[in-house]
């Protein structure tokens, strides 16, 4: 009995480190996301455009408001607090072959890292992507084998430069029919490339082609909830085609599914 019952103090005293280590890697995902997306990095500041006035460090990190206008932080970092800590807690109990809990831990903040920032600034920014291809060499070597994640950049490279050439053609085809200029905007740009890159050197081959599927996928499913919302509201129209829904959140999350959740997918797609 005293036996188990120490067994469970350590148990319950050991989870404090995987908690400890998801508040990090939320605190740290989400200052990336307020920070790298302006040129040159700056300190965090308000989000209301009326005052965009620098947060001072302590209240960013106590999660206060704007010392200025009184701006509550954003929905984003309290969703970031609950996933992040979830996360680390579930590749505490599940850790990734090869690379383990602090190997998945780092990927998994990464990821969401650049999931965030393409969804809210709708870029793919080249120091993250620089980055990824070293981590993710580095996880595939580990995760898969180096012939497998060699396999995984080539075909990540090719099947997103196709579909970046169906993008340009689409662009060019809705700014002719619709008579409206795109304002720059495209479906697939030269970063969505990097990230099947990385992303390939992180699944391998085949899961490679599988991630970018259910990429797809998924952002068709945000697509269409978007598309019923506009009926729904009655905002459909023209406008409602000048939209481009960002593909990367949809590889990254389908990635995530095939490193953290590789018994569900084992029946699925065959290795």
């Amino acid at each position: 009995m005293q036996a188990h019952i120490r067994y469970n103090v350590l148990v319950n005293i050991s989870m404090v480190i995987p908690v400890l280590a998801g508040l990090i890697a939320w605190y740290l995902t989400d200052l990336l996301a307020d920070t790298l997306p302006f040129s040159p990095v700056k300190n965090p500041h308000c989000r209301n455009a009326d005052c965009r006035a620098p947060i001072p460090w302590r209240d960013y990190l106590l999660l206060h408001r704007c010392p200025k206008c009184g701006q509550p932080r954003r929905a984003r970092t309290w969703i970031l607090l609950a996933v992040m800590v979830a996360a680390s807690v579930y590749i505490w109990l599940f850790p990734p072959k090869g690379i383990g809990y602090a190997g998945g831990l780092v990927v998994f903040t990464y990821l969401t890292c650049v999931a965030v920032i393409d969804l809210e600034h709708r870029l793919i920014l080249r120091p993250l992507s620089i980055a990824g291809v070293v981590l993710g060499a580095g996880t595939g070597f580990l995760m898969q084998g180096w012939q497998s994640l060699l396999l995984g950049a080539a075909a990540g490279f090719m099947i997103l430069f196709i579909f970046y050439l169906f993008g340009k053609w689409f662009v060019r085809f809705r700014t002719r029919r619709l008579g409206a200029d795109s304002g720059g905007e495209e479906a697939l740009g030269s970063g969505d490339i990097t990230l099947a890159i990385l992303l390939g050197l992180m699944v391998g081959w085949p899961l490679i082609w599988f991630d970018i599927l259910l990429g797809v996928l998924l952002a068709g499913v945000v697509s269409l909830v978007i598309i019923l919302w506009l009926v729904v509201s009655r905002r459909y129209g023209q406008k409602a085609f000048m939209v481009f829904i960002p593909l990367g959140p949809g590889f990254i999350l389908a990635a995530m599914l095939i490193l953290y959740f590789p018994h569900y997918l084992a029946a699925v797609v065959p290795r």
